[in-house]
C-alpha cells in the first residue's frame, strides 16, 4: 500500500527518511510529501495549495492509500479524507487532532514577515521533548523551515460528511490512548467524536516519534494500513 507521510510544522518531507526506510521490508511503498512552502522558498503558499499537493499524491497512488498526519498536519490528512472520502483506505494521525470547519489550521505562534518561524524548544518542554537528546533538538531547530503564513492562518474547510466512514488510527505519543479516547469523548475533538471507525496505537515517545522511533513508528503504520 501507498503510505503517503506528512510532516508538521516547520518540516519537509526529509523528517520521514528512517520511518521510510523501515516501512519498505514491511511491505509497503512510504511517499514522504514536502508541500508547497516547505523549502521551495514560497512564502506566499497557502493552506489550499498545500491540501492541493496531498490530493495529486492520493489521485497518483494506484490503489488506496493510508494517509499520515502529523501534528498540525493531522487536519491535512483529514481535510484529504473530506475530498477524496472514496480514494482512500485509511488516515493515520500522529500526535494530534483534525482541526474543525471554520477555524484557522494552525494560528498557534507569532507571524513576522508572512511566516511562523519555529519559536524554539520553550514552548515544547516537557513530554513533547522529553526523548530528544541536545543533537536532535539542534537538528530539528536547523532544519526547521519558517512556516508561510497563508498556510498556519488558512481557514479549514470540511463539507463531505463521507470522511466519517473513513477509518481512522490515532497514534499516541506524549499523550496515551486513555486520554485521546477521554478528550473525544468529551467533545474537544469533535470530527472524531462523529467517526465511525476510531483506533488506537500507544507509541512511547515525544511528539517526533518519526526522529525517537522511527522503527516503532514504521511497524504501527504498516500494521494500520495491513488492517485498512
Amino acid at each position: 500500500m501507498d503510505i503517503l507521510l506528512i510532516g508538521g510544522l516547520w518540516l519537509n518531507g526529509s523528517v520521514w527518511r528512517r520511518v521510510a526506510s523501515a516501512l519498505e521490508p514491511l511491505g509497503h511503498r512510504p511517499v514522504p510529501l514536502t508541500l508547497p512552502g516547505q523549502g521551495d522558498g514560497s512564502v506566499s503558499a497557502t493552506l489550499d495549495d498545500q491540501l492541493a499537493a496531498v490530493l495529486d499524491a492520493v489521485d497518483a497512488a494506484p490503489g488506496k492509500p493510508m494517509v499520515v498526519g502529523h501534528s498540525a498536519a493531522c487536519t491535512l490528512a483529514w481535510l484529504a479524507a473530506d475530498r477524496r472520502p472514496e480514494r482512500l483506505a485509511k488516515v493515520a494521525l500522529i500526535g494530534g487532532f483534525p482541526t474543525a470547519d471554520g477555524q484557522p489550521y494552525a494560528d498557534f505562534f507569532e507571524v513576522r514577515d508572512d511566516v511562523m518561524p519555529f519559536p524554539g524548544w520553550g514552548p515544547f518542554e516537557g513530554p513533547d521533548a522529553a526523548d530528544l537528546d541536545d543533537g536532535a533538538r539542534r537538528e530539528l531547530a536547523a532544519a526547521a523551515i519558517p512556516v508561510p503564513a497563508g498556510v498556519a492562518k488558512g481557514v479549514v474547510r470540511l463539507a463531505d460528511e463521507r470522511r466519517f466512514d473513513v477509518p481512522v488510527v490515532v497514534v499516541c505519543p506524549e499523550f496515551t490512548p486513555t486520554q485521546a479516547q477521554e478528550w473525544i469523548n468529551a467533545g474537544d475533538v469533535p470530527e472524531l467524536a462523529r467517526a465511525e471507525h476510531v483506533d488506537f496505537a500507544d507509541i512511547n515517545s515525544g511528539h517526533w516519534p518519526m526522529v525517537t522511533r522511527p522503527a516503532e513508528l514504521a511497524r504501527i503504520l504498516a500494521a494500520a494500513a495491513n488492517a485498512a
